[in-house]
């Protein structure tokens, strides 16, 4: 059981008149608009969103969920989450507030920085793995790789019992592309996580293609798992097409990543780089229709704005709302 949420002086707090406006928070019928993190640095320094004064981690959470209903966690691709944060998260927000966790990236076949795992997991780890710079979950000891997914599931365990925790998002990499032994890792997936909402973007486009969509969506709802329809630059082989569509009933996922194709998979690019794009309200808008029929087949539908860089995703995400709450009844 969550405890009751005590009041905050945070409650009011005005809204900063650099951003535009929107529902607050901006929750549109069974439609929740949020961003994929509270915490990114350029946000933090470009003062646009957080009041002076709200400096602690704690506190911009909590003013991060007076503007909106859903917040999607991105550390925990680089660092496992742990109970004790999880279980601080769901104090410091409303109880109708909602997580996206993102999987720790060996869950989804990522390199990763072994320096970051827990001490105990560490040790697990053979010498000459421990002191690499990076390592792919393949190279793992089948035994060290299943406490890795175990570990995963006990860090988001207190959002789960909270009520709180919408999806994990299992976002794989460019190199993951259609093949049985690629749907044998989806259904593995599956198992692994079961009794938790699993949310799957694609980042390779022979998933969805003219003679791989519908398997592909067969799959998916074969498994029990969310389709994550994406805005993303189009051109590259990393790049999947903008198709909304539902393969639960109970959730539908939205990602926007903005639309900077000349570095989409240009290997070496930085986050803020790659993901920097400030959306145009017509952009948007084109998504509107898409966002109220998946709302029509779903039971909740999350919108999140993956352009993080200074205030560009918390502004894009209040104008997606807005355009959202016009002419909604």
């Amino acid at each position: 059981m969550r405890k009751s949420l005590a009041p905050s002086p945070l409650t009011a707090a005005p809204t900063l008149p650099s951003l535009r406006g929107g529902p607050t928070p901006a929750r549109i019928g069974n439609i929740s608009v949020g961003t994929a993190s509270w915490t990114d640095q350029t946000l933090i320094d470009s003062a646009t969103f957080y009041p002076p004064g709200v400096v602690r981690p704690a506190d911009r959470l909590r003013y991060y969920a007076r503007h909106f209903p859903v917040v999607e966690v991105d550390a925990t691709f680089y660092a496992l989450p742990t109970a004790r944060n999880a279980a601080a998260w769901v104090e410091r927000t409303p109880p109708d507030f909602a997580f996206g966790v993102k999987a720790f990236a060996a869950m989804t076949g990522h390199p990763f920085v072994p320096a970051r795992l827990p001490p105990e997991l560490r040790a697990r780890l053979p010498r000459e793995l421990a002191t690499r710079r990076s390592v792919y979950p393949r190279d793992l000891p089948r035994e060290v790789l299943d406490a890795v997914w175990q570990a995963f599931r006990d860090g988001v365990a207190p959002l789960q019992a909270g009520g709180v925790l919408a999806y994990v998002l299992l976002q794989f990499p460019r190199w993951f592309r259609r093949s049985p032994e690629s749907v044998a890792a989806l259904e593995a997936a599956a198992e692994r996580l079961a009794g938790l909402r699993v949310a799957v973007e694609f980042r390779e486009a022979s998933w969805i293609g003219q003679r791989t969509t519908a398997h592909t969506l067969a799959d998916l709802r074969r498994l029990g798992l969310v389709y994550v329809c994406v805005d993303e630059p189009q051109g590259t082989p990393a790049s999947v097409p903008p198709l909304a569509v539902v393969t639960s009933d109970e959730l539908a996922v939205v990602r926007f990543h903005g639309r900077r194709a000349g570095v989409w998979d240009r290997p070496g690019v930085g986050v803020h780089e790659r993901f920097g794009y400030l959306y145009q309200a017509a952009e948007l808008g084109d998504w509107v229709p898409r966002i109220r029929a998946l709302a029509g087949d779903a039971r909740q539908v999350h919108a999140l704005m993956n352009n993080c860089y200074r205030q560009y995703a918390v502004q894009n995400a209040k104008d997606l709302a807005s355009l959202l709450a016009e002419g909604a009844s």
